[in-house]
């Protein structure tokens, strides 16, 4: 590529890096493999950037929904690995109430499915429509409707205080 080209790609990186590695967060669930996920689906975006360059963005979103759902097909298919010792988990929680709500509610969102978690992702995330997420993730506004139906009922099964939380007031609006 040109070195104007590589320019481009470089500051769509830095433009929108952040937000992508949100997106990439909320579907992996941790960090570390966001980071993973964010940097595999910029390295396919910058092999096709000629022809993407001006609507990159859904184009690298699309990506890291489909390899993180084919990450998740593969991980239901090997075994689990067991260890010695329990890593440690990470201490010093904030005291307050909303940051001990969201982190029950990471938690949660880490027991439903792929599908139902990637529906919630670009429906509440995301902010996409009903339409508008079943034409990224393949498949008709019923299973939208219905696994995000599905997800927000597990979710308050986990962590019943969801209900009565600000965080709810933005997922029913």
């Amino acid at each position: 590529m040109t070195e104007g080209t590589d320019g481009e790609f470089t500051g769509f990186v830095n433009e929108r890096g952040d937000a992508l590695l949100r997106v990439a967060y909320a579907l992996a669930g941790s960090q570390h493999a966001a980071e993973d996920l964010l940097q595999n689906a910029l390295a396919k975006a910058y092999a096709r950037w000629p022809r993407i360059r001006g609507d990159a963005e859904p184009y690298v979103r699309r990506i890291l929904y489909h390899d993180q759902v084919s990450g998740w097909r593969r991980l239901s298919r090997r075994r689990e690995v067991p260890v010695a010792e329990l890593p440690e988990r990470a201490g010093g929680r904030d005291s307050g109430q909303d940051s001990d709500l969201r982190l029950l509610l990471r938690d949660a969102l880490r027991e439903l499915p792929p599908r139902q978690r990637a529906v919630l992702t670009l429906r509440y995330l995301e902010d996409l429509s009903v339409e508008q997420t079943a034409a990224v993730l393949g498949c008709r506004s019923g299973t939208v409707a219905s696994q995000a139906s599905r997800a927000l009922a597990r979710l308050r099964e986990l962590v019943p205080a969801f209900d009565d939380s600000p965080i709810a007031a933005e997922v029913k609006r």
